[in-house]
């Protein structure tokens, strides 16, 4: 199924694996290969099934879709063989859960949990933050992290569901927020990574698979990026801004989760030098002046 503005076909289990076996060289797992032609740029199915211990004929019938459920074992054996991290590890768990035929369902608009809420508010506004919802949708901020990531954007846009700002539309289809980033590249490949572990998690969201089909119609950049199959977690990271108001400054994000509501992310910025503090406490001063510190709230 080719991909649309409507929807997009999620990832299948097979897809994955054939992406990571091509990735993985005979030479990475102690391979001998003598110098024969090799028709694929990694392990063929047969080189991967016997150093993971299962047939040939059961590995290429995982891969085709034709193997019904396989075992943690097998998938752990599997991944090791692929050399595959946690989050990658954890996405091919994920794939292999998924029943061979699953309907899209649409999920409730998000909000987000009070105790998110409270500890955004405890933050104040020398600390930017913002609050993000499963699909990356902006579900609050306070008034510094909105200046600081998208301060073209109407402060209260996430009260409203028509307008509420989506992050991974923003970086990938609107020229300012790609300017604002001078580090877009490394950036891009971990919006790309995260939203496949994250589509692998809800393989049934068709608000996900709209933005997923979306991004990849109208951005190439994305598209390619989707095609390489990389998948990671996003908890930390480096930001490094040409912010339009105060110039340069470099701040590292971390991700707060909580339990009571594991979908939904607090990522707060903080500076990385003292030039950058600097830029942070003039961004705050300015938004003091303008007027008094407030959190913008995803409404039901």
């Amino acid at each position: 199924m080719a991909p649309t503005l409507a929807v997009m076909e999620l990832e299948s289990l097979g897809a994955y694996l054939k992406t990571r076996r091509d990735r993985v060289t005979p030479g990475d797992v102690g391979l001998r290969t003598y110098g024969a032609a090799r028709r694929v740029p990694g392990l063929r199915r047969e080189e991967l099934a016997q150093l993971a211990g299962v047939s040939a004929g059961y590995y290429t019938r995982l891969e085709q879709g034709q193997a019904g459920t396989a075992s943690r074992q097998v998938l752990d054996a599997l991944a090791g063989v692929l050399r595959l991290d946690p989050a990658e590890t954890a996405h091919l768990h994920n794939l292999a859960r998924q029943p061979t035929t699953s309907r899209l369902v649409r999920p409730r608009p998000e909000r987000p949990h009070p105790r998110v809420l409270a500890l955004l508010k405890s933050l104040g506004e020398t600390t930017p933050a913002v609050v993000l919802g499963r699909r990356g949708d902006v579900l609050a901020w306070n008034r510094t992290g909105h200046a600081l990531v998208a301060e073209h954007v109407g402060f209260d846009a996430p009260h409203d569901l028509a307008r509420r700002p989506s992050i991974p539309r923003m970086f990938f289809l609107d020229s300012l927020t790609r300017d604002l980033h001078r580090n877009w590249d490394e950036l891009a490949r971990t919006h790309v990574a995260y939203l496949r572990l994250t589509a692998g998690r809800y393989p049934t969201d068709a608000r996900l698979a709209e933005l997923i089909g979306e991004l990849a119609m109208r951005c190439g950049d994305f598209a390619a990026l989707w095609a390489k199959g990389d998948v990671a977690d996003c908890t930390v990271g480096t930001m490094w801004l040409q912010h339009p108001t105060v110039g340069r400054v470099d701040v590292d994000y971390q991700v707060w989760l909580q339990p009571d509501s594991p979908d939904h992310r607090l990522e707060v910025y903080t500076p990385n030098d003292s030039a950058s503090a600097d830029a942070l406490r003039l961004l705050a001063n300015q938004v003091a002046d303008q007027q008094e510190p407030e959190v913008a709230t995803a409404m039901p």
